[in-house]
């Protein structure tokens, strides 16, 4: 999956190019407020520079967005500043804009991690990322670092360098338990991933260690609802939950049914872990047509919806909306065949839901708390990242 940074940089941060096959492309928009795409984008671009004005008006005046304990959620809102279709920052920074990035600075580690208390690897992808966006040469020594200490967080729990347990190949907290899971495995990955884009343009990044990609797709797979590659015994036989993907091997945050004949207890696929399951592939290079990808696709397609995170409801909704767009604009969908018969255009649907969940003041805000969804800086940035990536790719 070669790419020059350029692309690579429209894909993190709008999503105009595709890392898979093939390039995106607007779907058809048949929504009556919108009489042209021109007029569809006008409305986008109004939403997003809502969003940044919230953002910029609410961040402290040392730099961070809601909390210095987790310099995460200033990365993701610096993200969102870098994405913005009108690209203000992508040339030079405001002062406040410097400060931000000065914070995450003052957050990196002498072993190369970027936080303050706990959530480590969370806090060091996100903030890699944030620091990606920049595009400064400055920045690159913070990143290698920050790199080659994800790479260093890879779970191996028997043999080194065999994978001799379910959890081999995943990242997890760091710091909270010691084994991996898949929404930590996510962001390691992806930070992993195009912070390699960079090696072309520096010789140290280039000579880095990387990441056991092939132990990583073992853990992946140890983490899917599909009998024919993960045979461990919490893994669901029914047709509900094939393809999905659980927290991490034993355990879902959507729970379990349990068979009364057998006592076996099978685990439930929910939304926003299977679109990161079909991200994590794509990261870890495997294509469209593998029968992984193609089943993890297909119980997103079982299951497509905006109203709410699959088996989830609201807990995780805007983390789902983020990282739903992400995925599929990855793989460059533009629509979705559904189930039940017809297509979902589903940028149409996305933006439109979230034009909808606007509040007046320009923020976002989930009802449900679960996940730090009550925290605007947070929901915002995701709503707004989400909403550029449809930009993005409309004509």
């Amino acid at each position: 999956m070669k790419m020059t940074l350029s692309k690579f940089r429209n894909l993190l941060f709008a999503g105009a190019a595709v890392l898979i096959s093939g390039s995106a492309s607007s779907a058809e928009l048949t929504t009556s407020s919108f009489s042209s795409n021109q007029s569809y984008k006008n409305e986008l671009q109004h939403a997003i520079d809502r969003g940044l004005e919230w953002l910029q008006a609410n961040q402290n005046s040392n730099g961070w967005w809601s909390t210095a304990d987790q310099p995460a959620v200033t990365g993701e809102v610096l993200m969102a500043f870098k994405g913005d279709p009108k690209q203000r920052y992508s040339k030079s920074e405001p002062s406040w804009m410097a400060k931000s990035y000065q914070f995450i600075m003052d957050s990196a580690k002498p072993d190369g991690g970027i936080h303050r208390t706990n959530l480590v690897t969370y806090n060091t992808a996100i903030s890699m990322m944030a620091l990606i966006a920049a595009n400064k040469a400055e920045y690159n020594p913070t990143i290698l670092k920050a790199r080659e200490y994800l790479i260093s967080l890879q779970t191996d729990m028997g043999e080194k360098g065999k994978v001799d347990s379910p959890f081999d190949g995943g990242i997890g907290y760091g710091s909270h338990y010691d084994h991996s899971d898949m929404g930590n495995t996510l962001q390691a990955l992806e930070a992993i991933y195009y912070s390699k884009a960079l090696t072309a343009r520096d010789s140290k990044l280039s000579e880095a260690k990387d990441l056991n990609w092939g132990a990583a797709i073992s853990f992946l797979q140890n983490c899917q609802n599909l009998p024919s590659v993960n045979t461990n015994n919490w893994v669901s036989d029914q047709e509900k939950d094939k393809g999905g993907f659980v927290y991490y091997p034993g355990n879902s945050m959507a729970g379990g049914t349990t068979n009364l004949a057998t006592g076996k207890i099978a685990l439930r696929s929910y939304g926003s872990i299977s679109y990161g399951g079909m991200l994590s592939y794509a990261y870890a290079d495997l294509k469209k047509e593998d029968p992984r990808v193609s089943a993890v696709y297909q119980w997103l397609q079982n299951n497509y919806t905006v109203d709410e995170n699959p088996e989830m409801g609201a807990q995780g909704l805007y983390y789902y909306y983020n990282t739903m767009s992400k995925a599929l604009t990855v793989y460059g969908i533009d629509e979705i065949p559904l189930a039940r018969g017809g297509k979902a255009a589903w940028k149409k649907d996305l933006s439109m839901k979230l034009l909808n969940l606007q509040q007046k003041d320009g923020s976002w805000l989930n009802t449900n708390a679960r996940w730090w969804e009550k925290d605007g800086a947070l929901v915002t940035a995701y709503s707004v990242m989400t909403l550029e990536r449809v930009y993005a790719t409309l004509k």
